[in-house]
Formats: C-alpha cells, structure tokens, sequence
C-alpha cells in the first residue's frame, strides 16, 4: 500500500502540531507575553483565539493518534485539521511572527498531501 511512511510521518507532525497548539492556545488563554501587547485582533480576542487554537490542537492530537492504530477517522480528521490548521496559520500571517506562520502553512500542506496518498495503489 502507498503512503504508510508519509501516514507515519504525517501523524508525527499532527502530533507535534497539535501538542504545540495546546501549548500556545494556554498561553492565549492564560494572557501570557509571548503574544504582542498591540495586536489588534479583526474577529475574536485573544482568549477566544487562544481556546479555538486549544480545540484545534486536541482534535490534531486525536487524530494523529487515530493515525497510529491505522484507523480511518486519523485519515479524514487529520486531513480536516491540517486544512484548519492551514487557513489559521494564513489568518496569522499579519501578526507578530509572519514567517513562523508560512512554515506552519506548509507543513499542514505536507500533512494534507500525505494523507490524501495514503492507501492508493502503487504505481507499476
């Protein structure tokens, strides 16, 4: 079957992602300094960021390890979390951290990529 690497690694970057999501959704939450003082936020403040981002870091971890097991709720929610990981990395891009985002953007991509190929049969 194609993809059972790139599945592996997709669900280790699900996994980091997420765990990091929690980590920073915390410290929205927790009205922490790693985020601007100034930041002007167009639809939500930072507490409703900050527990949005911690939904989207428990269901990336959820998923990943789904991923593990080899069972098909990993592949169509980490595909799911990866797209609304990718469209939160883009809304984030006129922050404070621009470049720390597009990297973010591109691993959801490689995230989305890998499960898409998951399971189709190989090429001859």
């Amino acid at each position: 079957m194609r993809g059972v690497g790139s599945a592996l690694f997709v669900g280790i970057l699900l996994m980091v992602a997420g765990i990091l999501n929690i980590i920073y959704g915390i410290a929205a939450v927790g009205d922490a300094h790693f985020y601007v003082n100034d930041t002007q936020f167009v639809f939500s403040s930072l507490h409703t960021w900050g527990w949005i981002t911690i939904i989207l870091g428990v269901i990336q971890l959820t998923a990943s390890l789904s991923l593990f097991g080899g069972n098909a709720y990993g592949r169509v929610i980490g595909i799911a979390a990866a797209t609304l990981g990718a469209i939160g990395a883009l809304l984030d891009v006129g922050g404070a951290h621009p470049w720390w985002s597009l990297g973010v953007f591109a691993i959801c991509l490689v995230c989305i990529h890998g499960l898409a190929v998951l399971g189709e049969p190989k090429e001859v």
